[in-house]
């Protein structure tokens, strides 16, 4: 086993992502969670945001969900949805997203004010949304 803490494939992988929503394009491209440029579908012409789903080790295929909001108070509403905001070695933080509660938008997510960060050697999988675009990024 390879105790590496300075990289791995999906630390790597999300500063891919990084690099990738700090310069949208609206280029299509191959589907797959490092194609290299983010990509407009067919309701989004230019999109910012490559959603993702993190996945820990030990979780039995269950999405990593967090609070959408910092107020314990009003909380109870969580996601598994979340947008990569940096990565720092081996340590990725994240601001979580929630569907959309405007129907008629184009856009399934909005951003929230909720960030964590997680240590990327607990996280065993990534799964890639369709790319979008979220405003107030």
């Amino acid at each position: 086993m390879n105790n590496n803490t300075s990289s791995s494939c999906i630390s790597e992988i999300l500063n891919v992502i990084l690099v990738l929503q700090q310069n949208a394009c609206p280029d299509n491209c191959l589907d797959s969670c490092d194609r290299p440029v983010l990509g407009g579908g067919p309701n989004c012409l230019i999109c910012n945001t490559r959603p993702i789903q993190l996945f820990l080790c030990g979780a039995n295929g269950v999405a990593l969900t967090m609070p959408t909001t910092k107020d314990p108070v009003t909380g109870g509403t969580t996601s598994s949805v979340f947008r990569v905001e940096k990565v720092d070695n081996n340590c990725c933080t994240c601001r979580v997203l929630e569907e959309n509660p405007d129907s008629t938008s184009l856009n399934p997510y909005v951003a929230t004010n909720s960030f964590f960060t997680v240590d990327l050697s607990c996280v065993c999988a990534i799964r890639c949304l369709s790319d979008t675009f979220v405003e107030c990024v």
